[in-house]
């Protein structure tokens, strides 16, 4: 699989709208995969709105957004799918949808979509500290800053002391962020294990918005 080339996105919130027919509303931890997959697949039919990754830090403020982004969209587009998984809301994300008659990714959060619903919880990893693409590149602004081991490294044995390894979920084989993740491991104390998942679920769901 090629290496996702780096573009002019931001993370922290981008729309790209062609007033086609199908919207995605997703989250911007998947952004540049969604624009990948768009682009090498033609799926001219899609529109993309990416909301900030950074609500993952708040996930009680993503269902409100995702909702007022449905609604300010719903009479421009024949249909829409909201590319986010529970994603911490509790299932309040999931009923929301499903009362606005939109479909949505099934799986708690993207590490399960990414490896396969079924086989992600056969693996039962409670040790595990999981890391995709995106968190491998934002590792400081989503994992080190928000838990402040920038400022107090030492707390570092107090947050993972239950965690065992890291898992690298990568989505593409690019040399560059598995040293990175290799690296990340470290930091954290953690063994290393990458594991090659692809994009999982998110291709074939996107897949079936033809």
């Amino acid at each position: 699989m090629p290496k996702l080339k780096d573009s002019n996105l931001t993370f922290s919130g981008i729309e790209i709208i062609n007033n086609q027919k199908v919207l995605l509303i997703a989250c911007g931890a998947l952004a540049k995969e969604i624009v990948y997959l768009i682009d090498l697949n033609n799926w001219q039919h899609l529109d993309l709105i990416c909301l900030p990754a950074i609500l993952h830090n708040n996930p009680e403020k993503i269902t409100p957004l995702v909702v007022s982004k449905i609604k300010e969209n719903q009479e421009k587009y024949t249909s829409i799918f909201v590319a986010y998984a529970d994603c911490g809301t509790g299932g309040e994300l999931k009923n929301a949808c499903r009362k606005l008659g939109v479909e949505i990714i099934a799986g708690p959060h993207c590490y399960s979509f990414y490896e396969g619903n079924q086989e992600f919880e056969q693996r039962d990893e409670i040790t595990a500290f999981y890391l995709t693409d995106f968190l491998v590149r934002q590792f400081n602004s989503f994992v080190i800053k928000p838990l402040g081991l920038d400022k107090h490294p030492e707390l570092r044995d107090t947050y993972f002391r239950h965690y065992e390894k890291l898992v690298y979920q990568a989505q593409t084989n690019d040399p560059e962020l598995d040293k990175l993740a290799e690296a990340h491991a470290k930091t954290l104390g953690l063994n290393f294990e990458r594991r090659f998942t692809g994009f999982g679920q998110l291709e074939i769901e996107l897949s079936n918005f033809k």
